[in-house]
């Protein structure tokens, strides 16, 4: 601010800050005393607006008018000062504090305002301030002055002093009834509120009817009990007085960020000359050259660092040497890293379905489905024997043979039973894969027997060495071992000194930008602004600056080459050692033997996947065929309970007519025999009906007793002819089941295939007449029956395929 003042005319500097100044009084008297926060607001705002008063008073030496000449000034900031104290007296009035220190808070708002009222006389007749104004410092300081008197009343009672106490209510009542001035208007002031006189009044009639009633309290108290002396005006001790205001300095109000922030810098520092720009970019590209040269060398320093660390491929050879000169193999590292994962897998992969149990799940659902299949076979069998048995005991047998109505039922079954073998051949498969991996995978699930199986592994015996497998009896393997452990340690030596040496690098680099960055020479250029020559001499003078972060940068450079050069040396040696040692060798069979031991246990793995997936996959296949062969037992149970349902009813019926025709051919004479045939005919005589060359008193041969391990359907119940098949019945294609391993488990054939076998109702068919009787040698067997009939069933009544 003082840089900025000595910049300025005081003309200018006196037209701002007093305006300033008002405003900030204007702020502070414009906020709601009643609220904690503005009565906060408005101390801090007469304070400041004391302080740029105080500012304009000490720069002005002489003042450039009549109203800014010092002790106007000095009246301003007193007037700042007194309202700052009497907000501060409201404040404390507010929050009930102590009456002792409001009286002294408002013994010293009365007598800023006693001496404002003295001195602002002088100013009347100057016609600087309004009369009205003379008046209302003068009510405001007997106001105040009474406060003061009031709340000192209070504290004298509190103490016991009802003498002073009752003296000072009076001089509280007489202070009131003095200030108040009926006849105070305040319309023709412009700088004040047009109801401040009112306000005014009704403070000082309130505070004067307190103070009546205080007085006559305390006066009818002292009467009447306590009867104290009242003292002497002038013997009363003076009321202490409390400043608790002062000027804020104008730095302070605009030292802080929020007001930067809002004003912001000063626009005139930054006004340079465009020839002073020109020069300052061409200094900024000095600079820029300088970062660029030195971030180069930094990268390319980072590049050989990397480079020759990987050609040499100390980062992975270094700790192979380490584990053979200190890796023991008691750790539980010994198990590599992706065996532990492949145990974790395995582990979690048993803990939700065990392979051992799928696979019993497995033989349980595929001889259920066994089961069922040979069920339906048996009852298919059974139906169509009984039927066959049927058709060559009685001669007009009508049922339809089963050969047509079950061959959907025998499609379905022979290829249920396909899949069921081509199922069985991907079950043996898979079992035989299971045993092939269930040690190893039994291994891997159990910790310490992994741990073990690596470790023996890995030393050869059962007992621990070291990876080296070097008997500590043996000097040449010890003499061996502390060479490797000493070429170790001075690489790794080396290794730390290139990493420390890159982040000083970085670090250097970095302060290097930075101190670019914040380098400006406008100022001198600015200086010599009209000396062009000087130019190249300033910008090697000023660029001398950043030599020092050159050098460190260059030095890094260098002992980062020394490292590595030292670096190769040890290296080389130490594979010159390795490569005689017997050591070396050891460990390079004993690492075969582990990365051996790996591929082993990855292969298991991969069986133990393969095999759960193909288990899985066979029983969701059983399980679907489960579900086809319940479907497929259930339509064929209906199919044999209706065939069985017809062949009772036709029995009955056959039976019946047989004991009809029986009676009747005893009763009628035998009919005449026929002519004889032809000759040259092939029959001697014509060829019989199939049911009229048996005679009435001889039935037909029994059919061949069935196999007793079946049981045939019942009888008994009389029926009618029962319907006959339906004619529309399709052949189902057999379904392709592939047989290859874990791949052989495939959908059998889906429920909606199935063919639907129903019945429709048929009319009954006419009996046929009774046969005749034949004019036939009594005693002679009956003829055999038609040829188209032993080549259709066959002459016993085998089973049919």
């Amino acid at each position: 601010m003082e840089n900025g003042r000595a910049e300025r005319s005081p003309a200018e500097f006196g037209a701002v800050a007093p305006q300033i100044a008002a405003t900030h009084s204007a702020i502070a008297s414009q906020q709601n005393w009643s609220h904690p926060e503005g009565l906060k607001r408005a101390f801090y705002y007469f304070r400041t607006a004391a302080g740029i008063l105080t500012h304009i008073n000490k720069n002005f030496l002489h003042a450039p008018s009549t109203d800014l000449s010092k002790d106007a000034v000095k009246l301003l900031v007193d007037i700042m000062i007194a309202q700052a104290h009497e907000v501060f007296y409201e404040k404390c009035r507010d929050e009930q504090k102590a009456s002792a220190l409001i009286a002294k808070v408002a013994a010293q708002t009365a007598a800023l305002y006693t001496a404002l009222y003295d001195s602002v006389k002088e100013f009347q007749g100057k016609k600087i301030f309004d009369h009205n104004w003379v008046t209302l410092l003068s009510i405001k300081a007997k106001y105040l002055t009474s406060l003061s008197q009031y709340y000192r009343a209070i504290t004298d009672t509190a103490a016991n002093k009802h003498g002073d106490a009752l003296k000072a209510v009076k001089e509280a009542h007489s202070l009131t009834s003095s200030s108040f001035t009926p006849y105070f208007v305040v319309t023709t002031i412009p700088t004040l509120p047009s109801d401040a006189g009112t306000a005014l009044m009704e403070l000082t009639k309130a505070h004067l009817a307190l103070c009546t009633e205080k007085r006559n309290e305390a006066q009818r108290d002292n009467d009447l009990i306590y009867n104290a002396v009242l003292p002497a005006e002038a013997t009363l001790p003076q009321i202490d007085k409390a400043a608790v205001a002062t000027p804020i300095p104008i730095q302070e109000v605009y030292g802080t960020p929020d007001v930067q922030k809002t004003i912001g810098p000063d626009l005139f520092v930054k006004l340079i000359p465009l020839s002073v720009h020109e020069a300052a970019s061409v200094y900024s590209e000095e600079k820029a050259k300088i970062v660029r040269a030195e971030v180069e060398k930094a990268d390319i320093a980072d590049n050989e660092y990397r480079a020759a660390l990987d050609s040499l491929g100390v980062k992975e050879g270094l700790g192979r040497y380490r584990a053979m000169v200190e890796g023991i193999v008691t750790s539980s590292d010994i198990v590599p890293r992706e065996v532990r994962g492949w145990q974790t897998e395995i582990r979690e992969g048993e803990k939700d379905d065990n392979v051992e149990e799928m696979l019993r799940s497995l033989d349980r659902l595929k001889e259920n489905v066994q089961n069922e299949l040979e069920i339906i076979g048996r009852d298919l069998e059974i139906e169509s024997r009984d039927c066959e048995a049927n058709r060559l005991k009685y001669e007009q047998w009508t049922q339809v043979p089963s050969s047509g109505l079950t061959k959907g039922f025998r499609q379905d079954l022979k290829a249920h039973l396909a899949a069921l073998g081509a199922a069985s051949n991907s079950d043996r498969q898979a079992r035989g894969m299971w045993e092939g991996v269930r040690e190893d995978v039994a291994i891997l699930l159990d910790g310490d027997r992994l741990e073990a199986v690596f470790l023996e592994e890995a030393q050869g015996t059962g007992r621990k060495k070291s990876l080296l497998d070097m008997e500590d009896t043996g000097e040449t393997d010890w003499q061996e071992r502390e060479k490797i452990c000493g070429y170790v340690a001075e690489i790794e030596e080396r290794m730390g000194r290139l990493n420390k040496i890159g982040r000083e690098r970085k670090e250097t680099l970095k302060d290097l930008k930075e101190k670019v960055q914040s380098d400006d020479v406008s100022h001198l250029l600015l200086l010599n602004r009209r000396n062009s020559s000087v130019e190249p001499s300033l910008f090697s003078t000023e660029l001398e600056k950043f030599k020092p972060f050159q050098a460190r940068i260059a030095s890094t450079i260098q002992y980062q080459q020394i490292a590595i050069q030292e670096i190769a040396s040890f290296w080389k040696a130490l594979k010159d050692l390795v490569g005689k040692g017997a050591g070396a060798r050891k460990w390079e069979e004993k690492e075969k033997r582990k990365t051996q031991l790996v591929k082993r246990f990855a292969r298991e793995r991969e069986g133990w996947t393969e095999v759960k997936s193909g288990v899985g996959k066979g029983l969701q296949f059983y399980r679907d065929l489960t579900d086809l062969t319940g479907n497929l037992r259930r339509s064929v149970k209906s199919f044999v309970t209706s065939r069985a349902s017809e062949c009772d009813g036709l029995v009955s019926k056959l039976e019946t007519e047989r004991r009809f025709s029986s009676s009747t051919q005893i009763s009628s004479p035998p009919p005449p025999r026929p002519a004889p045939p032809p000759s040259g005919s092939r029959y001697a005589s014509p060829p019989p009906h199939p049911g009229q060359g048996y005679s009435a008193s001889r039935p037909p041969p029994p059919p061949p007793p069935p196999n007793q391990q079946y049981s045939s359907s019942p009888y008994g119940s009389p029926s009618p002819y029962p319907p006959p098949p339906p004619q529309n019945y399709q052949q189902q294609q057999q379904p392709a089941y592939q047989q290859q391993p874990y791949q052989g488990y495939q959908a059998p054939p889906s429920q909606q295939q199935q063919p639907q076998y129903q019945y429709h109702q048929q009319q009954p068919q006419q009996p046929p007449p009774p046969p005749q009787r034949q004019g036939s040698i009594s005693g002679l067997p009956p003829p055999p029956p038609p040829a188209s009939c032993q080549q259709q069933y066959g002459s016993q009544g085998g089973q049919w395929r």
